[in-house]
């Protein structure tokens, strides 16, 4: 197939575009590097920097099979001080990607979708039938998303694959090359607590320890980056078998691992001390989130394969290749 993959010059999407050219696809990779780095488009993947809102110049020369869409302002506490930001760049600027593909014939889409869609959940493992309540603008965002590609497949003759993931870690390692986490502005936990191994942050914060777990810190659902990018090979295959539809599962383990439980795998992988401290709870966190991949298992035969001490040590050993200065940033 012939792929056109939004945000593929960031971690997930240059992750999962190496992954489709391994299969054999034919990609294109669109991304403005407002968050992205150029270097890790990976080599076989054509590049147009340009934002999703001029997509369809690209689509009109393309003659694509299907759009894998990544691209997205994903900093949960921004969007609650800059929601703008958030409802321009992600809604309408999927909007207008889906526009283009619509008038250039292009009916397949697997999109990049969150569990924040959720909000805080009534049961955990949380299943896609949860009502979904998201407590800040990029969860809401993505919901939106979300119902617009239900609406095209039902007037438009869309086949769309909504992949909410929960916590995505680890890195692709391979003889040609590592692609892995290296965001400008680092929030989440796996490679924070890398950079205290590392010695480039003083210490981390445990952000709440009276919660009802078993060792009082919050609990959360992670997979690593390259089951995720098989279950995008496998979405695809799901769109090729559905002539329309809109197809909405979760990504995750199924199982969950405290913040120390984290911080202990950290220590275990790199040898490290990882000093850690303990701070009061963080509003609205809730204290299990955990993905029922049941559905994922049903609809694309997907199940997680590798578990946490892989991710930390991919993900640290893809840290390492870094310079001190590009790994803190």
């Amino acid at each position: 197939m012939r792929v056109l993959v939004t945000g593929g010059a960031g971690y997930i999407g240059s992750v999962v575009t190496a992954e489709l050219l391994g299969a054999g696809h034919q990609v294109t990779v669109l991304d403005d590097l407002s968050t992205g780095h150029a270097d890790a488009v990976p080599e076989g993947a054509e590049f147009v920097r340009t934002s999703i809102t001029e997509a369809h110049d690209v689509l009109a020369a393309g003659r694509f099979d299907a759009v894998l869409h990544f691209a997205a302002k994903s900093l949960v506490a921004e969007s609650v001080v800059k929601p703008e930001l958030y409802w321009q760049n992600n809604v309408v600027g999927s909007f207008a990607l889906l526009e283009s593909m619509r008038r250039h014939g292009v009916r397949k889409m697997v999109f990049s979708s969150t569990a924040a869609t959720y909000g805080e959940p009534e049961t955990t493992p949380i299943p896609e039938s949860s009502p979904t309540r998201p407590t800040n603008p990029y969860g809401a965002g993505k919901l939106a998303i979300d119902e617009m590609l239900t609406s095209y497949a039902v007037a438009h003759g869309l086949a769309a694959v909504s992949l909410r993931y929960f916590n995505v870690a680890g890195a692709r390692i391979t003889p040609d090359g590592m692609l892995g986490e290296r965001h400008a502005t680092e929030t989440h936990l796996i490679p924070i607590a890398l950079q205290v191994a590392a010695g480039l942050r003083p210490q981390l914060q445990v952000n709440g320890v009276h919660y009802p777990t078993p060792d009082g810190s919050c609990v959360r659902d992670y997979i690593h980056v390259l089951d995720l990018a098989d279950a995008h090979l496998r979405a695809i295959e799901w769109t090729r078998e559905h002539s329309e539809g809109h197809l909405i599962c979760n990504l995750g383990s199924g199982g969950g691992s405290s913040v120390r439980e984290v911080i202990d795998s950290v220590r275990r992988v790199t040898g490290k001390p990882t000093p850690a401290v303990d701070a009061p709870n963080r509003p609205g966190d809730p204290a299990v989130l955990i993905a029922s991949n049941a559905k994922a298992a049903a609809e694309l035969g997907w199940r997680p394969t590798r578990g946490l001490d892989e991710m930390v040590a991919d993900a640290w050993t893809f840290l390492q290749t870094r310079q001190p200065s590009e790994s803190a940033g």
